[in-house]
């Protein structure tokens, strides 16, 4: 057998020597014939051999790294992608991303099967057969899309070259830039195969490639057009995400859906092609529409913006010194962090569709308000916003003058602007009416909270990130009406009771540079209860209920339920000259909602790395260490009051126009010139507050019937609840009910809200109580600030202008006879309502012999004379 073999061997080399003898006599009898050919031959094997040299050279120079450094395999093995840090809502809903690349990385098992099957199909039919280099592909794609111009022949580099080209962006080399580009990916794609299995290499693609629209990874992808995870994609979905690939602008199928079904066909062909997919599949779903459900996304789209952007600030602070394992620092913007927050996605989605579809009809009746003249009034406040702007700081540090700025300023030029339809659009302005045109724009803030809890439900600080940055949440504006019922909770404290009447009449306040508070509506007649006073939002009321407390009283009950700004010492505080935020204005109305106990309000729970490991946890607020601010039943009042201004008063717009028939209780605020308008409501499930105006408080409505709280504020609190009682997963909040006040405390507000002149105490009447108050003119106007012994806010009349001393003093001691008169009274009022309500006499409680009470009202000893 052996002896055959090596005889077959010896003929099949005598067969070869004489063949390739004859082969070079032919080739040698041609050339001598045709000696053009054979001069042309040996230049193209010359040119041939150099070539290859060359590319040798340069393969090895890539190699060697003389041209640049080369990942090494532990580099390979650490690969980590940007990975973009997530925000979510209570419920689990994605609100947001931080990111410089927006990429969120998915498991293999994330990703659908069709979709790698689609993808392998197309940019790389053998990737399970090569080590990282198809030459055979190569010269596919040289002959057939070169020369042929076949779409369908897929793309040279295989998956892993181009997974080498996404994490080793392309350098240049002038003239050798494709050359050693390509070796480059080539040398690395052997590496990254080596280093890799094909189904971690696929994982690793897919999260690194880009879709455009700075869309990083297919996760992203899946989420921005079809919103979905990667696993849920359908069959022809993966195949239109794959088709991006090649071109990711020209194939977008939001911009240019025929084409993406186009593309999207090649490679469902591709599919049945390599046997991924049965040709009658491929048939039918080759004939379907393309659908999309695109969500749009960014730092100024998507929902909760404003939040989002305030809470990326305390994120940054919060990870400051928070280190990785490797000693590096946390990257809130690549380190795919999870960020979990209190928000209900359900509860901001209504909130910034009430902002956005009121808004635009508040907008709309300021501009009708403004049919003739310019709501900025003086022109030195637009001139003062012309030299505010970027532009015209621009155009000065250039050195330009006066009259080329005023030019500039003058010409019309194509810019997008803020559009309450649409969000923006496309105009021909001027500079000059560009600034004029924002000067109009009203914005809002908008803030919920659970006030049993102090969670945080729902966040809009404006009305459009993209135009207006600024966080409407924390400014800081005048609160009007809206701080009223800190007056009257003040009231109470001190022991005034509600069905307590006070004049309504106009008076001037000489210790105050004789301010003179007006009312709305310019009426000054009858007498209020504190409810009819708050309901009706009457101010003169409301002044003299407060200089009766004590000014400092009211800053010190302001301060102990949020407000946190400062609270200036003068009497128009008590209509609202405080400047706050609605941030704070939020935990003094959830101090009534929650009985008494102010809130603190709370909206980060935890953060959390990619892997799911906590970093930080915020720890939700105890809700039963909450400062206790008023006694309930002094808040089950107040209350009360504040359902009545949406019964019968200011607010019951609610009831007859959004339908809220519930139980719901709340204030309107509205400050001077209508330059802001407040709407601050609640039930025991949730508190709410909402503010409208423009960014420079000198702009303003310029009727109060448009510009008045309840015609602005109010609207969006009114569309926001109504959203929420139509929806029925939130029935908690609907169907929510104070709690019932005590028997005694419901007695104490058994009064009518107004009277025509001051009762007298009779007895059970017609359902009400009545008390009398028969306080001289004198004690009512001449009144101001006095602290007593007891650290009680008292009033001592001031002295009149060419007032003698004996006259000063003979009426200083009349008004303390009066004091001590009223002190009286309410003893006898203790005393009946103690019997009436407890059946329990005075007499009975002891048979010891009390001191009298002090009045605390005493400026002169008797036994003295005053002297």
């Amino acid at each position: 057998m052996r002896a055959m073999i090596e005889e077959w061997s010896k003929a099949v080399r005598k067969w070869g020597s004489a063949q390739a003898g004859r082969f070079r006599a032919k080739a040698l009898s041609f050339y001598r014939s045709h000696p053009k050919w054979k001069l042309a031959l040996m230049g193209a094997g010359s040119v041939f051999a150099l070539g290859a040299t060359a590319v040798l050279g340069i393969a090895l120079l890539v190699y060697t790294q003389v041209l640049g450094p080369l990942p090494g395999y532990p580099e390979l093995r650490a690969i980590r992608n940007h990975n973009a840090s997530e925000v979510y809502a209570a419920d689990g809903v994605l609100l947001g991303r931080y990111y410089i690349e927006n990429r969120v990385n998915a498991d293999f098992e994330e990703i659908s099967p069709e979709l790698i099957n689609a993808l392998v199909a197309t940019e790389d039919a053998r990737f399970f057969e090569h080590s990282g280099i198809d030459l055979r592909a190569a010269g596919r794609v040289l002959v057939k899309s070169v020369l042929l111009m076949d779409e369908s022949s897929g793309g040279g580099s295989t998956l892993s070259q181009q997974l080498a080209k996404n994490l080793y962006p392309r350098q240049s080399y002038r003239m050798l830039s494709m050359v050693v580009n390509k070796m480059r990916e080539m040398i690395i794609a052997r590496r990254l195969e080596k280093t890799y299995a094909k189904e971690e290499l696929l994982r690793l693609y897919l999260n690194t490639v880009s879709f455009g629209e700075s869309i990083f990874g297919v996760k992203v992808a899946a989420q921005r057009f079809f919103n979905k995870s990667p696993k849920d994609l359908t069959i022809e979905e993966g195949a239109v995400l794959v088709g991006m690939l090649k071109a990711t602008t020209y194939y977008n199928p939001v911009r240019h859906p025929e084409r993406a079904v186009k593309r999207r066909n090649i490679v469902l062909g591709q599919m049945v092609r390599y046997g991924y997919l049965e040709a009658a599949v491929k048939d039918s779903l080759a004939g379907l529409p393309l659908e999309t459900r695109y969500v749009r996304e960014g730092h100024n789209q998507g929902l909760a913006t404003y939040f989002r952007e305030h809470l990326r600030h305390e994120v940054e602070r919060l990870l400051e010194g928070k280190t990785k394992p490797d000693g590096t620092a946390y990257n809130l913007y690549t380190d795919g962090l999870k960020i979990y927050t209190t928000l209900d996605a359900k509860l901001q989605q209504y909130a910034e569709e009430a902002v956005s579809e009121e808004m635009a009809k508040v907008q709309a009746r300021f501009y009708e308000d403004w049919k003739k003249g310019v709501p900025w009034g003086r022109n030195e406040v637009l001139q003062r916003a012309v030299e505010a702007s970027e532009r015209y700081q621009r155009l000065a540090a250039a050195g330009k003058s006066q009259e080329e700025i005023a030019a500039v300023f003058s010409k019309p030029v194509p810019m997008t602007v803020f559009s309450w339809e649409g969000g923006e659009e496309e105009r021909e302005m001027s500079p000059l009416d560009s600034i004029k045109y924002y000067l109009t724009i009203l914005n809002a803030g908008f803030l919920a909270a659970d006030p049993s809890t102090g969670l945080v439900k729902a966040w809009v600080g404006g009305v459009s990130h993209k135009y207006f940055q600024y966080d409407h949440i924390f400014a800081r504006r005048q609160v009007g009406s809206t701080f009223k019922p800190i007056v009257f909770a003040t009231a109470l404290q001190s022991g005034m009771l509600p069905c307590e009447y006070t004049p309504n009449r106009q008076v001037s306040y000489a210790s105050y540079d004789n301010w003179s508070p007006r009312n709305a509506d310019g009426a000054y007649e009858g007498v209020y209860s504190m409810a009819g006073a708050l309901s009706n939002s009457v101010n003169t009321v409301t002044v003299e209920i407060m200089m009766r407390t004590g000014i400092d009283s009211v800053r010190q009950m302001a301060r102990a339920m949020g407000v946190s700004s400062a609270i200036p010492a003068v009497p128009s505080i008590s209509l609202g000259a405080v400047e706050a935020s609605l941030f704070d204005m939020v935990k003094v109305y959830g101090t009534f909602a929650n009985r008494g106990r102010r809130p603190e309000l709370h909206y980060l729970d935890r953060i959390a790395t990619a892997d799911g490991e906590v970093l930080l946890e915020m720890g939700r607020p105890e809700p039963r260490r909450f400062p206790v601010v008023l006694p309930e039943g002094q808040a089950d009042m107040m209350i009360k009051m504040l359902e009545q201004v949406v019964d019968s008063g200011t607010a019951r717009k609610l009831r007859y126009e959004y339908g809220l028939y519930n139980e719901v209780a709340g204030k309107t605020g509205t400050t001077q010139q209508q330059s802001d308008g407040w709407f601050m409501g609640f039930n025991p499930k949730l508190v709410a507050g909402a503010w409208v105006g423009a960014e420079l408080p000198q702009v303003h409505f310029r009727t109060l019937y448009r510009g008045q709280g309840s015609s602005t504020a109010l609207p969006i609190f009114g569309n926001f609840m109504r959203r929420v009682y139509r929806d029925k997963s939130f029935k908690e909040i609907r169907y929510a009910r104070f709690s019932e006040p005590a028997d005694s405390i419901a007695a104490l507000m058994q009064c009518p809200p107004y009277l025509d002149e001051m009762p007298v105490l009779a007895a059970y009447e017609d359902g009400y109580y009545y008390f009398e108050d028969n306080r001289s003119l004198l004690g009512r106007l001449l009144e101001q600030p006095y602290r007593d012994a007891q650290g009680r806010i008292v009033q001592v009349p001031p002295r009149r202008a060419g007032e003698s001393d004996e006259d000063y003093l003979g009426r200083v001691r009349a008004y303390q006879e009066q004091l001590e008169a009223r002190e009286g009274r309410k003893e006898k009022r203790k005393a009946f309502w103690s019997k009436l309500l407890f059946n329990k006499d005075k007499a009975e409680e002891g048979t010891e012999q009390e001191e009298p009470p002090t009045t605390g009202y005493r400026y002169f000893d008797r036994k003295e004379g005053g002297n």
